[in-house]
């Protein structure tokens, strides 16, 4: 009995997976397409427009310095989206009580929704990255804090859309998070600057966001020059990582804002 029921838990979870994957496959257009032509035009226009007045290390060039950080915002923000968009469309069609029917815990569920919008950011990075090579080609450093960088942005901002997901009720609150939360975070990182190039108290508030150090981290493995110290960078990202997973993880076990 015990058996079939984690052979039935465990297949409900590869089955969500695999609706997750298929719902921004199905509409790839929207979903991978149209971020790779936003950070292509972001690439033209603040690359032709701050070249000359963003001050950088000697030696760096400033589109080579900005294609990393449009990368890392490109997977960050669709990570973002596919978690939040996916359960609040849920929630308003009224098919979520399908994924609450099968035997699976709050911890599967979450872990599926959390790999499958992981994966769509992973992709819609890697497809900018391509896509910039042909304007700006960058050599990478160290592959490792790229795919270690990338892998926790990823899975951070799933896990935050997840949560911000299960809180809203409508479109509207989404889109107001995604406006009020996700895009600070992610313009005021430091992808289209240094903060050495800021003037006080900017810099030091920069230092304050956790997606800058997400964003110096991924940056530092093309450039291999780091604004603060990666391993510490990353033992903070992977404790934010598993703290949110946990809070998400707890909102799906007690039904909040989905059981009535």
């Amino acid at each position: 009995m015990i058996k079939a029921h984690t052979f039935n838990a465990r297949r409900a979870f590869v089955t969500l997976i695999r609706k997750e994957i298929a719902r921004f496959r199905c509409a790839a257009f929207h979903t991978i397409a149209a971020p790779v032509l936003s950070s292509l035009l972001y690439l033209i226009v603040f690359g032709a427009a701050l070249k000359e007045r963003v001050k950088l290390d000697a030696g760096v060039d400033y589109v080579a310095f900005l294609v990393p950080g449009l990368v890392m915002m490109a997977v960050l923000q669709n990570a973002f989206a596919n978690t939040s968009s996916s359960f609040v469309q849920s929630k308003i069609s009224g098919t979520l009580h399908f994924i609450l029917v099968p035997p699976m815990s709050g911890c599967l569920i979450a872990s599926a929704y959390v790999l499958a919008a992981t994966l769509r950011g992973l992709l819609v990075g890697a497809c900018v990255l391509i896509a910039t090579f042909f304007w700006a080609p960058v050599s990478p450093v160290s592959y490792g804090w790229i795919a270690a960088f990338g892998l926790f942005g990823a899975l951070l901002m799933a896990t935050l859309g997840l949560i911000g997901g299960i809180w809203a009720e409508k479109y509207e609150q989404m889109g107001m998070m995604q406006t009020f939360v996700v895009m600070p975070l992610t313009f005021l990182s430091g992808v289209f600057y240094s903060t050495d190039a800021l003037p006080e108290p900017w810099g030091e508030f920069t230092l304050f966001n956790p997606v800058f150090y997400l964003i110096d981290g991924f940056r530092g493995g093309f450039l291999g020059r780091f604004e603060s110290d990666p391993f510490a960078s990353l033992v903070v990202v992977a404790i934010a990582t598993a703290g949110l997973f946990a809070v998400a993880v707890k909102l799906l076990s007690c039904g909040y804002k989905i059981k009535s």
